[in-house]
């Protein structure tokens, strides 16, 4: 696991609007860059970014940390094909390579959102794409509790129409 001295560059991107590559060649396993910001409880992420569309936090493992993020680690754009990492290293946020990254490359990993029921469209492009930045794992839960409900939704109205019909019987 190296950390090399490298040059970033935040530049646009046709992902989302801004995003970092490299001006060099990134050795497979580099530790690249750290996930920075302000430390902060759910509870007060959720505080200050409601009814806001886009944010930079990250959710520790701990389940009781996010971080508002800021700097180059921000600035990493989603993929669904991604060329780095995420890791969390005694307490600390670090983006990986987990394959070798050219020079010139935009430096992508994928977000695995979850938690949440808004859309996150992926504009990611890649072949790889699963049309969300949310988890798979998310979205089969999501998929699961709307069958559920559909399936509930289906009985009532099951009930619904054999109630109408006895009531009708009866009535005659």
């Amino acid at each position: 696991m190296q950390n090399m001295c490298m040059s970033l560059v935040v530049r646009p991107s046709p992902i989302h609007s801004v995003g970092v590559y490299t001006s060099k060649p990134i050795r497979k396993g580099t530790r690249i860059v750290e996930y920075l910001g302000e430390r902060i409880t759910p509870e007060e992420a959720d505080r200050r970014y409601d009814g806001v569309s886009r944010t930079y936090l990250y959710g520790l493992d701990d389940g009781k940390t996010v971080i508002d993020g800021e700097g180059l680690g921000a600035y990493l754009n989603h993929s669904c094909d991604p060329n780095c990492e995420v890791d969390e290293v005694k307490g600390r946020v670090w983006l990986f390579a987990i394959r070798n990254i050219a020079a010139g490359e935009e430096l992508v990993w994928d977000y695995n959102l979850y938690d949440d029921d808004d859309p996150a469209p992926c504009h990611c492009g890649s072949r790889k794409c699963r049309g969300t930045m949310y988890s798979r794992e998310w979205m089969a839960k999501i998929r699961r509790r709307e069958a559920r409900k559909k399936k509930q939704r289906s009985a009532h109205a099951k009930r619904r129409t054999s109630s109408r019909k006895r009531n009708s019987g009866a009535a005659a």
